[in-house]
């Protein structure tokens, strides 16, 4: 296999999670049709009230007369038609049966409130009938108009999203026919899956910043590597809507979204929803801990520093080039293990190496590796110096473990999506097997599975599991 040229030169400076985050381009067009939807509502709600009213029977009651009532029936009716996402875009707000649904549900809660809060103050059963009629009537008739006035302005051209098409030649026709359909798109333009080359995704993502694009929609077959380029135009404040082919995998997070007459089904993978601010917390907890363990377990590095010195000659230390955050190289700490000449003795041993593809090199009976190295290295204490490493920014306290120039020299070009974050101290592969994962392709599947799912609180579970499974000297060697 060709060794892989480790010193690509890349345009990030940061972790993958911790991108500037944009404004998503046409924010303000949705928050103006939300907005627009809810004060015809209130509208449409405040005349059903008078109707029920007027038309109801009525009773000397002062709470058809209270303005804190009609802001209370405001307030629920419109929160609960808000939880019921019927001020989405599409088909939600057309979804009739979803608002007589919320109709009803918010009389419900009318009818409770109006009999605790104040028993001797009631409004006529007929006004509360009236009001749910009207209510589902009028809110019918609302939508009905605002989406009727909504379309008659989009065939003139007006209120259309511009977005743009990345699909392979033989399927840009069909595609283009497809969102044409929907009829709030303006295609700006249309090209194929070489724009999102390693090389040219930069100058790809800045052209469509430049031209205004608010979403684009991507066949199945021109994107590669899914998840970071979702990652990168969502940050970038642009929409990326995957137009799956028949035979389409669902893929985590993945999240389905209509589009045609046919409504054929359209797909998005999220970024997870802390990025950014969330990443600089992961930060400041990573520094925090790691300055905090430095000082109260200092007795214990030296120690573990005398013991070494005592069992073989050598450093107490080892340094080595590990494959970092994008690729960059940078030298990991670890309390030395193994003797001196570890690293030339390791070709003679290649042959013995217990990893199937040949990627890592893991041999369980390693000769190289001395008495006390045993001990450090079952109780993973040989870890302990890369605390330095996170304090310097080169690592973290959890993420996929950097590895040596070698093993990343015969990485497949799936692999290097988990050099798009910050190594890290333990993760996923770690505390699910150890070393007893035999397979590489199988420990690449845990650390995506991290980077796709990737929360705080998955770093906080993480960081429990490696003591209990420290203590328990599961698959360590």
């Amino acid at each position: 296999m060709p060794r892989r040229n480790l010193s690509v030169k890349v345009n990030f400076k940061r972790d993958l999670r911790s991108g500037d985050v944009r404004i998503q381009r046409g924010i303000t067009i949705k928050l103006l049709r939300v907005v627009t939807l809810i004060l015809l509502d209130i509208i449409s709600l405040t005349l059903a009230w008078r109707f029920a009213v007027f038309y109801g029977t009525p009773l000397d009651s002062p709470w058809t007369e209270k303005t804190s009532f009609l802001l209370l029936i405001l307030t629920i009716e419109v929160g609960i038609i808000a939880a019921q996402g019927l001020y989405d875009a599409g088909i939600h707000r057309r979804n009739y049966f979803g608002l007589l649904k919320a109709v009803s549900l918010s009389e419900v809660f009318l009818l409770l409130i109006a009999f605790l809060y104040e028993p001797d103050s009631y409004v006529s059963r007929s006004t509360f009938l009236l009001f749910w009629l009207s209510s589902i009537a009028f809110l019918c008739i609302e939508r009905t108009i605002f989406d009727v006035t909504t379309k008659f302005l989009r065939k003139k051209g007006a209120i259309r999203y511009p977005a743009f098409l990345i699909a392979e030649t033989e399927e840009q026709e069909r595609y283009s026919r497809l969102i044409e359909q929907e009829n709030c798109y303006i295609v700006q333009g249309i090209a194929d899956s070489s724009c999102l080359d390693k090389g040219n995704r930069e100058v790809t993502l800045e052209y469509l910043r430049n031209q205004g694009v608010v979403e684009v929609f991507v066949s199945w077959n021109a994107i590669k590597n899914r998840l970071y380029v979702c990652w990168r135009f969502q940050t970038a404040g642009i929409i990326l809507r995957i137009l799956p082919t028949e035979s389409v995998l669902r893929h985590p997070k993945t999240m389905l979204w209509m589009i045609g007459i046919t409504e054929i089904p359209c797909l998005t993978i999220p970024a997870p929803i802390i990025v950014g601010s969330g990443f600089w917390v992961k930060r400041c907890f990573d520094l925090c801990c790691s300055i905090i363990l430095l000082i109260t377990i200092s007795p214990v590095y030296l120690v573990i520093a005398l013991l070494i010195k005592l069992d073989s000659p050598g450093s107490v230390f080892f340094r080595q080039e590990r494959v970092g955050l994008h690729c960059k190289k940078f030298k990991i700490w670890k309390y030395r293990t193994m003797v001196a000449n570890a690293e030339k003795m390791q070709k003679t041993l290649e042959a013995k190496n217990e990893i199937k593809d040949g990627v890592l090199f893991k041999m369980k009976d390693d000769p190289r590796v001395t008495r006390v190295g045993k001990f450090l290295r079952r109780y993973s204490l040989d870890e302990l110096p890369q605390l330095f490493n996170v304090v310097l920014g080169q690592m973290s306290l959890v993420g996929p473990r950097p590895l040596p120039i070698r093993d990343v020299e015969k990485f497949q070009t799936s692999h290097l999506l988990r050099q798009e974050v910050l190594p890290g101290i333990t993760g996923l592969w770690q505390v699910s097997g150890r070393s007893n994962i035999d397979n590489f392709e199988d420990a690449v599947k845990l650390d995506i599975a991290y980077i796709e799912n990737w929360s705080l609180w998955l770093d906080w579970k993480i960081l429990l599991k490696t003591i209990k499974v420290v203590i328990s000297k599961t698959g360590a060697y």
